[in-house]
């Protein structure tokens, strides 16, 4: 179907429309081929009916071969036929119709300037829409959707358009299409989708809501529903204002046809199949949704107003204010139970967005949801926040895409009108706060907060689009906030016209209730009543709060039944791997299907692997990793690994896909490894760093039974995603009671790619690094890296781990690790220790300098040991920064009394691990009371940048770092 749906018009259907077109095509290739009368009404024609035309048949005109040879006139007869053969009931009262070529003329050009209106009113009608609750928009007039602009005349509105399927009718006059499209587009909704490419979910939007005048009917008992959902909303609200005035709620307050419209998407989607939802919003509403949607009891919302933690009292935590904590619920509608859950979420107020999707993406693999119609995501959006926060944009660019797709979101904005003190027109630069969703093709319904009746229809077409086309959906409510932006704001301070307006505004729910006695739907009395007795009940929870405790914290439930806080003991878990499984996995990971055309490097690259698992010697860093993701979905278990350009390796190293250099198709070696192995995904995420690593993160959060991965093309772009780890990652357990064995992989390490491609900013994680929340990690051989992975998910607990990958050492000659270090006892080691008898070095009595370090600079400490001829200074090297080895540490400087101790890292003194470890360090030197009271530095000087661009400075700065650490003084 077309934009304009010109198959469904008698008049301009089949061999009628065929010619016109034809005869267009001719005019537009040479204006002398047709007849005077028609060049002169094609040339008459303005832009917008040319593309009526172009929109109804394409660029390419061919009239049928039924058709060929016949002259201009040939037209007329045909038209005439059509006239003449409908009922003489449906004839217009204005007349006759003759058949003249002039009449013909008039009788099209009527028809398409009827399309022409028609179509500005689909494109442009939401421009005109009454959606301000408070009637101080001002609505902008649009001559494209008056008929006088396509000369009809108030004398011509009644004249007859010969059209077949509008409003109904197989005629229509002007008059009637011009009111029909003025209440389909222009009443309380205004609606966008002329932008989207795809004909088929144009052709049902622009059914669903003409053919009904884009209103539903509701039944008495829907319209008492959406009344005692807008009470509920609005009591609840005003009860805490009484009860806690001027306390920070952040409330509903102007926006609660929002409760009832949630009400709608969940039991239209029970019908439609929909068992889940994951709901992710700011503060804004948060209370209300809490309870009048996922049914947390309001005592223990009073509970909290009144100090008292959402958590037990033992649990540990710094827990989080009220307006930012989740819960989770079943629901039933007729039924059907619909599990609702809604996302904890800080204060930067579109940070959790992708959180949710990355939740929703790994709930539907566990229902084993593999069309996406069982789990869905809602996100509640601020106008401004949806307007002017990147990562809206990064995450709805998710949407379509392999690996992230969710089957479609529904975004609701409650569109304030306000973004805290700032007014529309200095939070975005296009008419509505949703434009960015045109860039996606989303339907755009936006809609009068104030008309709840009409909230809810949209609500309904919003589920019903999601469920059938797998597509985001865009809801506008446009609505106010009654109070600041929180309760004790003044916000006449800035807005005071529309403050004044507010005043005097009756609330959503006494504007509906008025309307129901009106119409006679219940009485003024019973209107009231509903209000007394949810009154009555949220007193009554608010007396039962003062003794409300909660029993019991609610993080070890569902998928996470098993799952334990984390052990204070040494926590290595069971990572080993028998020989004979490694060796099964090596061939699987090196084997190429028959037929394949491998890139020659590649096959070559596979057979030095080979010749690894043969000898059992010189695994390097990829291999490792390889061995790693292989034993894991070999045990069952899923591996998810996501960024950019992650199935290569940004430094052409792993290759977990190959291509077929003739046909490019991939081959995955991990997906192979045996018949009822656990999924392997390997994903080049889109050129987003925010949004990517939180979907990853969410994933995690809701299954841990999977190694789920986020690698930085190189470690320094992860600062794009600071506030995912800062508000989420690093401290997410603390405030909310969600764990997470999320990974992070980044590239780390100077080899002088100057101030962008060398650091991933370790000092930044390790100064966030408290209460047991995550682990960092800088690993120097490819078994730790190994055993580190598989630790992950071989516990009985999730922590977060950052781990610092290397680059230069993904192909140095020391940097391997034999085979055996994957199996028998082996596991991952927090520190590595000296090998005395290997290294030659004097017994550890005469040891004059131990010097700790982490990550690559090991090997240029150790090659410049080796050309000289050092043999009284020790190496050991910190794998894991935090959880601080303090008992591996304390073994190791025992071991050394005679030593001084020496900190050596390539990062500059203010970055890097030296802040994090001086302390550290001096401390538990004074506590086996060694020699050393403190330890010495040995690194960059402080410096603003990260590292040098002068590769030729660079050596020289490493160089004397390394210099420093092995001069002893």
């Amino acid at each position: 179907m077309t934009d304009l749906a010109l198959d469904q018009y008698s008049f301009l259907t089949g061999a009628n429309a065929a010619f016109i077109a034809d005869l267009y095509g001719r005019y537009l290739r040479d204006p002398g081929t047709v007849d005077q009368s028609w060049a002169v009404f094609f040339r008459d024609l303005n832009e917008d009916v040319r593309a009526v035309l172009d929109e109804a048949h394409g660029a390419s005109w061919a009239a049928p071969a039924s058709m060929a040879g016949q002259d201009v006139h040939g037209l007329v007869p045909h038209f005439a036929t059509e006239i003449a053969a409908k009922p003489a009931k449906d004839t217009p009262k204005s007349g006759p119709v003759t058949s003249s070529p002039e009449t013909v003329q008039q009788a099209v050009t009527d028809s398409l300037h009827a399309l022409m209106l028609i179509r500005a009113y689909r494109v442009r009608g939401h421009m005109q829409a009454q959606l301000d609750p408070l009637g101080l928009a001002k609505i902008e007039q649009h001559s494209e959707l008056e008929p006088r602009t396509y000369g009809f005349e108030d004398k011509d509105l009644d004249r007859p358009i010969y059209l077949d399927g509008v409003l109904g009718k197989q005629y229509a006059s002007m008059r009637e299409i011009h009111t029909s499209m003025r209440q389909t587009y222009c009443g309380a909704i205004g609606v966008e989708y002329m932008h989207i490419q795809d004909p088929e979910q144009k052709a049902w939007l622009q059914e669903r809501i003409e053919g009904i005048e884009n209103k539903t009917n509701f039944t008495v008992n829907g319209r008492l529903a959406i009344y005692d959902r807008l009470n509920a909303a609005e009591t609840f609200e005003r009860f805490l204002q009484v009860k806690y005035t001027g306390t920070k709620r952040f409330g509903l307050d102007g926006g609660e046809s929002l409760i009832p419209a949630i009400e709608q998407i969940m039991k239209r989607g029970s019908q439609l199949g929909l068992k889940e939802i994951v709901f992710g919003m700011a503060h804004r509403g948060r209370l209300n949704v809490l309870t009048n949607v996922l049914g947390k009891p309001f005592q223990a919302v009073f509970s909290e107003f009144q100090g008292t933690s959402a958590h037990p009292d033992d649990v540990q935590g710094s827990g989080d204010v009220k307006y930012h904590l989740g819960t989770s619920s079943d629901r039933e509608f007729d039924g059907q139970s619909v599990h609702v859950s809604l996302t904890a979420n800080p204060s930067h107020l579109e940070a959790v967005n992708p959180v949710v999707l990355g939740k929703v993406r790994a709930k539907q693999k566990q229902r084993g949801d593999d069309d996406r119609k069982q789990v869905m995501a809602i996100l509640l959006h601020g106008d401004a926040a949806f307007a002017g926060q990147g990562v809206v944009a990064e995450t709805m660019v998710l949407a379509e895409l392999k690996g992230y797709r969710t089957g479609g979101t529904i975004h609701i904005v409650i569109n304030n009108q306000i973004g805290f003190t700032t007014n529309p027109a200095n939070a975005r630069s296009g008419p509505h706060p949703t434009d960015l969703a045109l860039a996606v093709q989303a339907p755009i319904f936006h809609v009068n907060g104030d008309d709840p009746e009409s909230v809810v229809h949209v609500a309904r077409i919003a589920i019903e689009f999601r469920q059938r086309f797998n597509k985001d959906f865009v809801v506008d409510m446009v609505c106010y906030r009654r109070h600041g932006h929180n309760e004790g704001d003044e916000p006449g301070f800035t807005q005071p016209l529309m403050y004044k307006k507010i005043k005097d505004q009756p609330s959503t729910r006494e504007i509906y209730g008025r309307r129901l006695v009106a119409e006679k739907v219940f009485s003024a009395e019973d209107a009231e009543a509903v209000v007394v007795q949810f009154t009555a009940k949220l007193q009554r929870d608010f007396e039962a709060a003062t003794g409300y405790k909660p029993n019991k914290a609610d993080w070890f439930e569902g998928k996470w039944s098993g799952y334990s806080t984390a052990t204070s003991d040494d926590r290595k878990g069971n990572t080993a791997v028998p020989l004979e499984s490694l060796k099964e996995i090596g061939k699987k990971l090196t084997d190429v299907p028959a037929g394949f055309q491998a890139h020659s490097k590649i096959l070559r690259q596979l057979k030095t692997k080979e010749q690894m698992f043969e000898t059992g010697q010189d695994l390097d860093w990829a291999t490792a990793e390889a061995l790693a993701f292989g034993t894991l979905v070999n045990e069952g278990t899923t591996v998810r690994l996501s960024g950019q350009d992650c199935g290569r390796g940004t430094f052409s190293q792993r290759h977990a896909v190959i291509y077929d250099q003739e046909t490019e198709r991939p081959h995955i070696a991990l997906q192979h490894v045996r018949a009822d192995q656990g999924q392997f995904e390997v994903i080049n995420s889109p050129l987003s760093e925010f949004a990517v690593m939180g979907f990853d993160y969410g994933y995690s959060l809701a299954e841990p039974n999977a190694l789920v991965m986020w690698e930085g093309q190189f470690g320094d772009f992860v600062n794009t995603a600071q506030v995912m780890i800062d508000q989420f990652i690093t401290s997410s357990e603390a405030k909310w009671l969600r764990m997470s064995g999320f990974v992070l992989l980044l590239p780390h390490g100077y080899e002088g790619n100057g101030p962008e491609h060398s650091s991933a900013r370790p000092e930044r994680f390790l100064q966030q690094c408290a209460e047991d929340n995550i682990q960092v990690v800088n690993c120097t051989t490819p078994a730790n890296y190994f055993h580190v992975l598989r630790r992950q998910v071989r516990r009985s607990f999730r922590k977060p781990l950052v781990i610092f990958t290397p680059k230069s050492l993904l192909r140095h000659r020391l940097c391997v690790s034999p085979l055996a270090m994957f199996s028998g006892e082996e596991t991952f080691h927090r520190v590595l220790a000296e090998n005395v008898d290997k290294k030659g070095l004097v017994a550890d009595q005469k040891i004059r300098r131990v010097i700790l370090c982490t990550g690559k600079v090991y090997y240029d400490l150790l090659e410049e040991r080796t050309v000289r001829g050092i043999n009284d200074i020790a190496l050991v090297r910190v794998e894991q920064l935090y959880p601080w080895p303090v008992s591996s540490l304390k073994a190791q400087l025992k071991r050394y009394p005679n030593a001084d101790v020496v900190w050596c890292q390539e990062e500059p003194y203010n970055m890097g691990a030296w802040f994090f470890v001086d302390r550290r360090l001096e401390n538990l030197l004074v506590e086996i009371g060694h020699r050393a009271n403190r330890p010495i530095y040995a690194g960059r000087p402080e410096a603003a940048s990260p590292a040098t661009g002068s590769l030729k400075r660079h050596n020289a700065e490493q160089a004397k770092l390394v210099n420093d650490a092995l001069t002893l003084s």
